[in-house]
């Protein structure tokens, strides 16, 4: 079973690498140079989708999981090479390569990506199995949803290029099809796959409140990266000004959600999640604290000090100044309220060992002092049963 799965996830990469086939199309049809950073977000967010779900394909062959990424990077990768080909044989070079309208017909490929994200990936995740029999409802009116949207756009009588205000007559269209982005039906099937993604969002929340030991973590590697990815989002539309930077920075954090899910199901370091999340919290707070006294600093300075709108340099000098001496005290206060917060336990065990090695100092008792060692030992690492084994005094000869 093992081999016969390997076999299949290579000979799915293979399929998806000859995909990029298009990458020249892209360069050659001006696509890339207008917006490389936005290609290469897409680039990097498929190839995590692809090369995540052959291995899990490979290495879990029953998790379906696996082969809904396999087929998200398939399906992207098809995609791109028949919108890029199209784009070229008809726009670029008209009449140089055959089967441009073949290529053109298939541009609907993005809505069952859609859908394999947004609904099966959410409800699949991490067992490959639905929560409950309950949800197949949910499973099946989005897959229809999905196949009813491809359906439709696959025989509107006009086929449309994604890049380009270019329109042809579709050889499989059938005169007076709904439009699927446009009408009742359209708005219809659009609350349906609405509705079927909120519910998958649903799933995910009840698992996890329902979840222990190994589903926990796995759960809170995907939340985690599914946070990171809404972060950067948000910063992207409300901070970062646009650019090729910010679009790659996407790029990453898209690509990160199926790595996290990757590390989630095959149990690679799977309990480093906790220490990830209380860092990322812990720098994320202490990035934006000192953020905002240099910022505070350097205004106030430039307020004070400042001639003809221009910033005095001791201004900037005393800002600097000022974050690198709060440094490393926010960083420990910021540690210590994440920790009272998000990981009571081990701020509960670092309590109870200071407060054990102050009582150690003025101790003498060996009786008393055992039983302090027993009770932090009972209160820090939480056995079921603890005892404690004192060598006997060699006698002095």
């Amino acid at each position: 079973m093992r081999s016969w799965s390997a076999r299949v996830a290579w000979a799915m990469l293979a399929v998806f690498a000859a995909g990029y086939a298009a990458a020249p199309l892209a360069i050659a049809n001006g696509n890339f140079q207008r917006s490389p950073g936005m290609h290469l977000a897409l680039v990097l967010a498929f190839t995590a989708f692809m090369v995540v779900g052959a291995v899990i394909v490979a290495h879990r062959p029953g998790n379906l999981v696996g082969w809904v990424f396999a087929a998200i990077g398939l399906l992207s990768s098809a995609g791109v090479l028949a919108m890029e080909y199209a784009e070229y044989a008809l726009v670029t070079r008209p009449g140089s390569l055959p089967g441009a309208t073949l290529a053109a017909w298939f541009q609907w490929w993005w809505l069952p990506v859609l859908g394999l994200i947004f609904v099966f990936t959410l409800l699949l995740f991490p067992t490959g199995r639905l929560p409950s029999a309950r949800w197949r409802p949910v499973a099946l009116l989005g897959g229809g949803g999905v196949v009813a949207v491809a359906v439709l756009s696959a025989v509107q009588p006009t086929l449309r290029l994604q890049n380009e205000p270019y329109t042809l007559p579709n050889p499989l269209g059938i005169a007076g099809a709904p439009d699927p982005e446009d009408g009742t039906l359209g708005a219809v099937l659009l609350g349906v796959l609405i509705f079927c993604m909120a519910a998958a969002v649903v799933s995910v929340v009840l698992r996890f409140r329902r979840s222990r030991g190994v589903e926990r973590q796995q759960l809170k590697w995907f939340t985690f990266a599914a946070a990171l990815l809404l972060v950067s989002q948000l910063l992207d539309l409300l901070l970062l000004p646009e650019g090729e930077l910010t679009d790659v920075l996407s790029g990453l954090a898209m690509a990160f959600v199926p790595v996290a899910a990757g590390i989630a199901i095959l149990r690679y370091r799977l309990y480093d999640v906790d220490r990830l999340i209380n860092r990322t919290l812990v720098y994320a707070a202490l990035t934006a604290v000192l953020g905002a006294v240099y910022a505070v600093v350097v205004l106030v300075g430039g307020q004070l000090g400042g001639v003809g709108g221009e910033l005095p340099s001791w201004a900037v000098a005393g800002a600097t100044l000022a974050v690198a001496a709060l440094f490393q005290p926010a960083r420990r206060r910021i540690q210590a309220v994440v920790d009272r917060r998000f990981n009571r336990r081990r701020y509960d065990a670092t309590k109870t060992v200071e407060a054990f090695s102050t009582r150690l100092r003025d101790e003498i008792d060996l009786d008393t002092l055992s039983a302090e060692l027993l009770a932090g030992v009972d209160q820090t690492v939480q056995p079921t049963t603890v005892s404690l084994w004192l060598r006997p005094a060699t006698p002095r000869t």
